[in-house]
């Protein structure tokens, strides 16, 4: 178990879920650390149990779990980590979560409700004193904590990658795949110095997105009975016309330059496949896409190789700290390490500095270099 560097500040010690024990191994390198001897696994009965082989009270302790494609099983172990060190005294307890899991359901949709906000109750409720994740689906998921919630960035990583694996970036087009992601891509066009171009239009909506019509405008009524219900007087108000939006258009000039699509999770990869399919036909000569996180759910790896992509890179994976997913001229998927060490450096320069009670920024530099050397 390490000791801080500063005198006098409580010992840390790190454990893991079963969703990514290689990321918890390398943080706990980076400082010189090991990760404690916790064993969760299911019952026979798939009852999640846990068993904390060593005393961690009035210790500080930092839960390193992440999303994965067995999310259920993810979100219980984390909570029921949390609140077992809660009831054996621990000092604090930090989750380290780079995709927090139910990110995306952060708004009404239908009659449904807002998953987020309950799974940040059960966090703080389990026992949770601080959150640190990576690039959040929506900034405002941060309000529905009861704790503190650090939010790093990753455009750091994708912005090194673009400059040092793309020769000719400087004829690149930073493209946002739909207006809500605008503010993305002009900051990486801002920090790269391109142009930026926006897909703009109507396109196929999933059917958990669809309008279930309390928000839409009444139906137009008839001519005649119109005309009847203004000489009555009960009609006071004009009739709204509902909105319909344009063909999907590219705002932005891609022809001869190459198209990079900044996101910050890749899940249903047909949204993509669709958008570079326009860029395609718009004269966009090679397509990249960048994103945080790269869940790459149902059969995407079979939709991205049959697609006009030639690359595909991400920071975060379910199963690997930071992979690059790159297309051959052949379209033969393989994985391959980018900037490992790199991801790692930042989530252990985030628990150091968080346990020495220093000042954290919301984004660290890709090099990382130097920035252990204040603190030991």
């Amino acid at each position: 178990m390490p000791m801080d560097p500063v005198a006098g500040k409580v010992p840390f010690v790190l454990f893991a879920g079963n969703s990514h024990p290689e990321l918890a191994n390398l943080i706990a390198e980076k400082l010189n650390s090991c990760v404690g001897c916790a064993n969760v696994y299911q019952k026979s009965n798939r009852e999640t149990a846990i068993e904390i082989g060593e005393s961690v009270r009035a210790r500080d302790i930092y839960i390193i779990q992440t999303g994965t494609k067995n999310v259920n099983n993810d979100v219980m172990e984390m909570l029921i980590m949390a609140y077992a060190f809660r009831t054996s005294s621990a000092r604090k307890i930090v989750g380290v979560i780079p995709y927090l899991p139910y990110s995306k359901q952060s708004k009404m949709r239908k009659r449904g409700c807002i998953v987020s906000k309950l799974l940040a109750k059960m966090m703080c409720k389990s026992g949770f004193s601080h959150i640190i994740t990576m690039d959040l689906h929506q900034k405002e998921v941060q309000g529905f904590f009861d704790c503190p919630v650090d939010n790093l960035r990753a455009s750091d990583f994708l912005i090194q990658y673009v400059k040092e694996s793309i020769p000719d970036y400087r004829n690149a087009v930073i493209v946002a795949r739909h207006p809500g992601a605008v503010k993305r891509a002009t900051s990486y066009a801002e920090r790269l110095r391109l142009n930026i171009a926006v897909i703009h239009g109507e396109e196929k909506v999933a059917e958990s997105d669809r309008d279930d019509g309390r928000y839409s405008p009444p139906p137009q009524l008839h001519r005649e009975t119109y005309k009847e219900n203004v000489r009555a007087g009960l009609t006071l108000l004009p009739v709204v016309h509902p909105k319909e939006k344009p063909p999907i258009n590219v705002v932005g000039d891609v022809a001869g330059h190459i198209a990079i699509v900044v996101d910050d999770m890749i899940d249903d990869v047909e949204a993509f496949v669709s958008a570079t399919q326009i860029l395609h036909d718009r004269g966009a000569y090679k397509i990249y896409v960048m994103a945080t996180h790269g869940l790459l759910s149902g059969d995407a790896p079979r939709l991205i190789e049959d697609s006009h992509i030639d690359e595909v890179t991400f920071i975060c994976r379910h199963f690997s700290v930071c992979l690059s997913l790159c297309l051959s001229l052949s379209l033969s998927l393989s994985l391959s390490l980018c900037d490992e060490l790199d991801y790692v450096a930042v989530q252990a320069e985030k628990q150091r500095r968080r346990g020495n009670e220093r000042k954290i920024r919301g984004g660290v530099d890709a090099s990382c270099g130097g920035l252990f050397s204040s603190l030991t």
